[in-house]
């Protein structure tokens, strides 16, 4: 049977259909059918062995995406390739996973030798400290490998400090920063941009600063604060940053705060987000095997298929494949 047509389908939300969704999220078979007519970019992962990372080691810490027991593991290619074979996953995007600062360039090698191994993961996104003077130096060793795209260095700070990685929510203006992000800039490389609501206005500056740089929002803009004031000040924030076409939204790590993959939050932040953006502007990503704490690949990808269930398929495609292949060359 074809089953296409339910995914263009009105979706009346009743008892009926609230047993045939449980059904088909709980089918991988018919999930892998919805996806038949195009191939899935995964633009945010991470793979490791435990050895490399500190964080991964020792006891628990609280951290923002709360009990990570099950993944203090080594999670290697050929697992992340087991988790997303059925859901038509083709290409993927590594993203930098906090290895020891001094170790940025054991990072890309472990990943490049998994592309070499694999032909998995496509496409680099190393870590700089553009604090650091000797950034330049350390950018050039990282795009020595050809699969290197950009960096992330997580700049989110937050009063409360469980949420914070950065030192201060203003590093973004910082001259040393700045000077390192110029050189960075024409390298034509993509920063992942990781920052809070409460960082609109040094978030603004960094994008005006560089215009010509492709500028990727983690986590649609790491929702945190599910208040109503919360909630509005994510919005005046993602509606503020729309002005800035070198920015584009990464559909991700959207369990993060929460804790659980909840179809419903995902559907609602999809639909903010597309209403400030269009969809050639947005890409999906997993953030496994983060989220992998509290779904799997199946649940987690089929809850963003329903979030963009009724738009057209182009900007389907484009959310799910285009974008990403545009933005990392892939």
């Amino acid at each position: 049977m074809d089953w296409n047509w339910y995914w263009n389908y009105k979706f009346i939300i009743d008892s009926r259909t609230k047993i045939l969704y449980n059904f088909l999220i709980s089918n991988t078979k018919i999930i892998r059918l919805s996806f038949m007519r195009f191939p899935i970019i995964d633009s945010h992962h991470h793979i490791w062995k435990q050895s490399d990372l500190d964080w991964l080691q020792g006891e628990i810490q609280p951290r923002i995406f709360g009990d990570y027991t099950s993944i203090k593991k080594d999670y290697l290619i050929d697992d992340f390739i087991e988790d997303v074979v059925n859901f038509g996953v083709e290409q993927s995007v590594y993203i930098q996973c906090n290895w020891p600062i001094d170790k940025y360039y054991e990072e890309a090698k472990f990943v490049d030798d998994s592309f070499n191994n694999s032909g998995w993961p496509n496409a680099f996104i190393g870590y700089c400290n553009l604090l650091d003077p000797n950034a330049p130096e350390m950018l050039d060793k990282l795009f020595d490998y050809p699969l290197t795209r950009g960096i992330r260095m997580q700049l989110h700070w937050h009063e409360r400090e469980l949420y914070s990685f950065a030192s201060a929510p203003d590093i973004m203006e910082d001259s040393i920063f700045n000077n390192n992000f110029e050189y960075l800039a024409k390298k034509d490389s993509i920063f992942e941009l990781q920052v809070f609501q409460s960082q609109l206005s040094h978030t603004k500056n960094l994008l005006k600063r560089f215009p010509e740089t492709t500028f990727v929002l983690q986590h649609a803009g790491m929702p945190h604060d599910l208040s109503n004031t919360g909630w509005a000040e994510w919005n005046i924030f993602m509606e503020s940053l729309a002005e800035y076409k070198n920015l584009f939204i990464k559909l991700s790590g959207l369990g993060t705060f929460i804790n659980k993959n909840d179809p419903e939050f995902i559907s609602n932040i999809v639909q903010k987000v597309l209403a400030n953006y269009p969809s050639d502007r947005c890409l999906f990503g997993s953030n496994f095997p983060i989220e992998k704490i509290w779904c799997n690949y199946g649940d987690l990808i089929n809850a963003f298929r329903m979030a963009t269930r009724n738009i057209p398929i182009t900007d389907q495609k484009n959310i799910f494949h285009d974008t990403a292949s545009k933005v990392y060359g892939i």
